[in-house]
């Protein structure tokens, strides 16, 4: 007779436990062991300890089946297992993780901890997913200061252009070394802005002259409200980082063919419409931020990454135990921001227009857009001063667990599974080579960048594009999703009438400041980045890099705390203490 000893870890929630029948049949590379309940005797598991006997050794152990049938007549009760350790009859101890709940009648299989590619297991069953773990909705409210400052500085150049760079959209300007020949601003129109001695061209060629083109804005359809048009602009704005490296708009273009009726608004216009310029770009900029950089580039992407783990990667697989905890609760939140942020009243833009917008940006997507290095390259930034996001982001980064798992070039090349990952992901995305992804993984390095870019998407950036809604968006001047006036066509002719006419009335207001506070909300159960409450690393190794990492990212908040104390706006989003693991809401 040979006998395991099964140690079964039941998960700290709130109704984790179960009455139901739980069996385990373990599987080895020289047999099966019977099926054997374990008897828990009350609601919870905790951590309890088993035997499963045997006739003989099942040799090497592979996987442990777990199955759940009903108690008497009780009704469902699903059961969350947390993990399960075997001591087998030689001593070796194998930790298999779960961490998901079972309902009645599944069979659940269960790998070693050790993370293993395909070349080195031969077993391959797919695991399926189950999404019946509930969000804990369960919220605290913290205190908003920013709100205050920017209802006091929303009208102030400088402070429209420090949100480019450290706002919630930190991820459209670009620097300009020459003029789009659709934005026809001349030297004397932006002379009285900039340094005495210089001109547009000598700031141009210095680096010192930067652009937001919403050209991808240009004829989407828009709704209707109460039978009256809203609006939206498709403009471009030009910045001018000034000696002393502050930001500022120095002329504004609403439509992107200049005409008569379009005129380019300058510092010095009429102060209402100069500041109406200003309010149809933000609303413009807000749409983007919210429909493209916040729901397409991490949700809906974080989806992509999740459906793709799940379909291709058995949870043996290395990289399915490095990217399952950036994927917590990603599927529950997307069905409710469906709701959320695709709603016909959520904006100017009805569901038409918001489809269309995700068109034209899935179109023109790039790998490098969705790489913060390249990123920040291509756009030119990386010298720019004052740019925290960029600062703080690009430390986020961290590719130590690939290498470990992958010991030379020829097992990328080999690995069947990652290849069939890379596929998927391409292919839900409907991408292909013409836009810079990668068609198959050659090196470690290739798959480096590629699940940095991955963790990096669902944890760093969406902190960045999501924590902050409240802070700059709540003050409806600042930034409205819907506007009720179209653009002024022509110079002199506004007043702060206008303005308040072209804001939404109290209602709409309401809704917007209440979503932006629903989406800068804490919860009580979050998982910040650098936290793996569920251990599906076994090897010593990995979690040597899980705690150099946590190292890491305790310096960073130090640093982005001293940092912080020293500005009149403290950029907060990266700071490792508000940096979530995965996209939770």
């Amino acid at each position: 007779m040979a006998e395991y000893k099964l140690k079964v870890t039941t998960g700290a929630m709130k109704h984790a436990g179960t009455m139901d029948h739980i069996y385990v049949i373990l599987l080895g590379t020289e047999g099966q062991s019977p099926r054997t309940e374990l008897n828990n005797l009350g609601i919870d598991f905790i951590t309890r300890a088993y035997k499963v006997k045997t006739s003989s050794s099942l040799g090497k152990l592979l996987l442990v089946k777990v199955e759940k049938d009903p108690f008497l007549l009780f009704p469902e009760d699903e059961w969350y297992c947390s993990k399960i350790e075997v001591t087998t009859p030689e001593d070796e101890e194998i930790v298999f993780p779960c961490y998901r709940w079972i309902s009645r009648g599944e069979f659940v299989e269960l790998r070693g901890g050790k993370g293993l590619t395909f070349l080195k297991y031969n077993i391959t069953n797919a695991d399926t997913l189950s999404v019946s773990e509930n969000l804990n909705f369960a919220v605290w409210f913290p205190t908003f200061i920013i709100p205050e400052y920017v209802s006091e500085h929303w009208k102030e150049d400088d402070f429209f252009g420090f949100q480019f760079l450290n706002g919630t959209n930190p991820n459209v300007i670009k620097c300009c070394s020459k003029l789009p020949p659709n934005f026809p601003v001349t030297d004397e129109m932006v002379r009285p802005f900039l340094e005495t001695g210089t001109t547009l061209e000598k700031e141009m060629e210095e680096g010192n002259i930067f652009l937001c083109d919403q050209k991808i804005m240009d004829g989407i359809p828009t709704r209707q409200k109460d039978g009256n048009h809203l609006y939206v602009a498709a403009g471009l704005c030009l910045f001018y980082k000034n000696p002393e490296g502050k930001l500022l708009p120095i002329a504004i273009q609403l439509y992107q063919q200049p005409s008569e009726q379009n005129p380019i608004f300058l510092p010095s216009d009429l102060e209402t419409d100069w500041l109406l310029a200003k309010l149809f770009f933000r609303s413009s900029d807000l749409i983007q931020h919210q429909t493209l950089y916040h729901l397409m580039h991490t949700h809906y992407l974080a989806e992509v990454f999740t459906v793709a783990t799940f379909r291709c990667l058995p949870t043996i697989h290395p990289l399915y135990k490095l990217l399952i905890p950036h994927f917590r609760y990603t599927l529950h939140v997307n069905i409710l921001v469906r709701k959320l942020l695709l709603s016909p009243g959520g904006s100017s833009l009805g569901v038409e227009g918001l489809t269309e917008l995700m068109r034209r940006d899935l179109s023109q997507m790039t790998y490098s857009s969705l790489c913060l290095p390249e990123n920040i390259t291509e756009r030119g930034l990386e010298l720019i001063p004052n740019f925290y996001y960029r600062d703080d982001a690009l430390k986020l980064f961290a590719k130590a667990m690939v290498e470990y798992y992958y010991s030379s070039d020829s097992d990328v090349i080999k690995d069947i599974e990652l290849f069939q990952f890379k596929c998927c992901c391409c292919r839900i995305m409907d991408s292909d080579s013409a836009t810079g992804f990668p068609s198959c993984f050659n090196t470690i390095e290739e798959v480096a960048k590629f699940i940095t870019m991955v963790i990096f998407r669902v944890s760093a950036q969406h902190a960045a594009v999501n924590n902050g809604q409240y802070d700059y968006n709540s003050w409806v001047p600042n930034g409205s999703l819907l506007l009720c006036k179209p653009p002024p066509a022509t110079k002199g002719q506004s007043s702060m009438q206008t303005v308040l006419e072209t804001l939404p009335d109290v209602e709409d207001s309401v809704k917007i400041m209440s979503a932006a506070r629903i989406l800068s909300e804490k919860y009580t159960d979050v998982v910040l980045l650098g936290e793996f409450p569920e251990e599906h690393f076994d090897e010593p190794r990995p979690k040597e890099i899980i705690k150099a990492l946590q190292v890491d990212l305790y310096y960073l908040r130090e640093e982005i705390a001293a940092r912080n104390s020293q500005l009149e706006i403290p950029y907060t989003y990266l700071n490792p203490d508000v940096v979530e693991n995965s996209v939770t809401i």
